[in-house]
C-alpha cells in the first residue's frame, strides 16, 4: 500500500515552471504598441508632425543657402588654380621645345602686331606678323589645341589658342609681350565683362613673355619664359598685393597668385570665375 501511493504522488509531481506577472506582459505590452501603432483613434505614435518636418526642412534650406554659395565657389577657385598652374607649365614647355630647335629665345622672340582686314572685314591672308611668328616656333610642339583667327573692332585680327581642357590663350593684337589667359575660355570671359564684371584677376589672367632685356622694368622677365606679368614690380609681394586688391594694377593678381603657389589667397577679393 505504502509503495502504491508513492508512485500516485511521483505521477502527479510536475516539474517547475518560471511565470511572468501579469503586470510585467501588460508593460511590455503598451511598449510595444506605443511604438508601433499608429496615431488613428486613440492609438497614440511618437512621430513627427508635419509642422515638425516643414521647419526642419526650412532649417536645412537656410543652411544649405549659407553653405551652398562657398562651395560653390571653392570649387571655382580650384579649377582657375589647376588651370593656371597646368597652363604655366604647358606653355613654358613649348619654349623648352622650341629652344631646342631654334636656339635661344632671345634670338628668335620678337614684338609683332596683328594683322589687317579688307574693306568689307574680312582678314587678309598673310598680314598677321603674330600668327606667322607663332606658327613657327610654337605651333608645331601644340598637342590638342587649336587655333581660331579672329577680328577685331580696331581694324587688326588676332587670334586664340584653345587648349584640351577648354582654356584659351591670346596675344594682344599690338605685340607678342602681352598676353592673356582664360581658364573657362574667351567668350565666357567676355560675357561676365558684359554684366559690368571687371574681368582681370577673375577669368582674365595676365602674362608676359619678354625674355630679351632686364632693362626699362622688365627685370623680372629677362630670359625667362611665359611669366604673370611683373613688369615694373618692385620686388616686394605686398605690392602685388596692394596693386591686385585696391584694383590700381589687376594685372598684377596672377603674379601674386603664383607667388602663393598658385592658390588663391584666402582673402582674394574678387569672384574668380571660368
Amino acid at each position: 500500500m505504502t509503495h502504491d501511493n508513492d508512485k500516485r504522488k511521483t505521477k502527479t509531481k510536475h516539474p517547475a515552471t518560471s511565470t511572468v506577472p501579469n503586470d510585467t506582459v501588460t508593460s511590455v505590452l503598451k511598449r510595444v504598441i506605443m511604438k508601433n501603432s499608429i496615431e488613428n483613434g486613440g492609438c497614440m505614435k511618437k512621430a513627427f508632425t508635419l509642422a515638425e518636418v516643414l521647419i526642419t526642412l526650412g532649417i536645412i534650406g537656410i543652411v544649405a543657402a549659407m553653405t551652398l554659395p562657398a562651395l560653390i565657389q571653392n570649387y571655382k577657385n580650384h579649377v582657375v588654380e589647376t588651370r593656371l598652374k597646368k597652363f604655366y607649365s604647358t606653355i613654358n614647355q613649348l619654349v623648352l621645345m622650341s629652344e631646342a630647335e631654334n636656339g635661344d629665345k632671345k634670338t628668335w622672340w620678337g614684338d609683332y602686331k596683328g594683322g589687317s582686314l579688307d574693306d568689307d572685314g574680312n582678314i587678309i591672308e598673310g598680314s598677321s606678323e603674330q600668327l606667322k611668328w607663332f606658327n613657327k616656333y610654337f605651333a608645331p610642339y601644340l598637342k590638342g589645341a587649336k587655333i581660331e583667327i579672329k577680328p577685331d573692332s580696331n581694324g587688326k585680327d588676332w587670334f586664340l589658342i584653345r587648349f584640351a581642357d577648354g582654356s584659351e590663350l591670346c596675344p594682344s593684337n599690338n605685340n607678342t609681350r602681352d598676353w592673356a589667359f582664360f581658364p573657362g575660355g574667351y567668350e565666357n570671359c567676355k560675357k561676365l565683362e558684359k554684366r559690368g564684371i571687371v574681368i582681370a584677376g577673375v577669368c582674365h589672367f595676365h602674362f608676359e613673355f619678354v625674355p630679351t632685356t632686364p632693362l626699362n622694368g622688365w627685370k623680372y622677365h629677362y630670359n625667362k619664359g611665359f611669366e604673370p606679368w611683373k613688369y615694373a614690380w618692385d620686388g616686394n609681394i605686398e605690392t602685388l598685393r596692394q596693386g591686385c586688391y585696391n584694383g590700381t594694377k589687376r594685372y598684377f593678381c596672377t603674379a601674386l597668385i603664383q607667388m602663393n603657389g598658385w592658390k588663391i589667397p584666402k582673402d582674394y577679393p574678387y569672384k574668380v570665375n571660368y
